[in-house]
């Protein structure tokens, strides 16, 4: 009979599998880098998505888009799948759940590019929208809607936590420097900071009704956009989101993947 904690410690012991784990984090960096592009044309009056498919649709959009996005999908698969290994190695439940829950995002993230590298990617925002309008129209889906809402604004709270207390440090092999750390600071609160608002809108969508405003992040940028000194917010939300993303660029470097 195998053991299941057995062969997912050796899986984890094995540096190809760690390699190209660690390029996932560069692929999610530079995805970042391009949302946060996107976030700065809507700050001078251009269009675009700001969420994950916009970017998605950015990379897509440049010579070599195809082939760049099989690249990120497989290392972002690999991420994912790095962090579901980690799921069966850890003995401590919250982090267990903690890693499966990032497995999650990684996996999803990276079946959206290959979709769009199959091009059939479609705006992660639309469908969001769709599938909240269709929930609204029951109670138990109302109140499902509500909860994961409260789950997206724990995780952007937990984001601006760890980067405002520099927990992000203890994930890394180094100790830090003077140009991760400020990266790292920024860049966690600021992607806290939209997953926040994103959450809140779910809230309001719900509560009124409203699917166009549970959209996701683009939604929470674009009404960041619409507010007073929108402007100057969206420039500042696009520098902490790129910030983000240079992080993780680092990241895959110094990344402590043995802790």
């Amino acid at each position: 009979m195998v053991d299941t904690r057995s062969a997912a410690t050796s899986a984890r012991d094995n540096s190809w599998f760690e390699r190209v784990a660690r390029f996932g984090f560069a692929a999610s960096g530079v995805l970042h880098i391009l949302l946060a592009w996107i976030v700065l044309r809507l700050a001078f009056g251009l269009g675009g998505s700001a969420d994950q498919s916009g970017a998605l649709a950015t990379l897509s959009a440049q010579t070599g888009g195809t082939a760049m996005l099989w690249v990120a999908a497989v290392a972002l698969a690999a991420l994912g799948l790095w962090h579901g290994v980690e799921a069966v190695v850890e003995h401590d439940l919250k982090d267990r759940g903690k890693a499966a829950a990032v497995a999650v995002v990684h996996l999803a993230l990276a079946f959206s590019a290959a979709k769009f590298a199959l091009g059939s990617g479609q705006s992660s925002g639309q469908q969001n929208a769709g599938l909240s309008a269709k929930m609204m129209q029951s109670g138990w889906g109302s109140a499902v809607l509500i909860v994961v809402a409260l789950v997206i604004i724990g995780v952007g709270g937990y984001h601006v936590y760890k980067g405002a207390t520099k927990r992000f440090l203890k994930d890394l092999d180094s100790g830090g420097g003077s140009v991760i750390t400020p990266l790292g600071i920024a860049g966690y609160v600021a992607k806290g900071l939209v997953l926040i608002g994103a959450g809140l809108l779910v809230i309001v969508a719900t509560l009124s009704s409203d699917p166009a405003k549970a959209s996701g992040v683009d939604a929470a940028i674009k009404t960041l956009g619409s507010m007073p000194f929108g402007k100057i917010l969206l420039v500042l939300a696009a520098i902490g989101i790129a910030a983000y993303g240079a992080f993780n660029i680092v990241r895959s470097r110094h990344e402590d993947m043995k802790s």
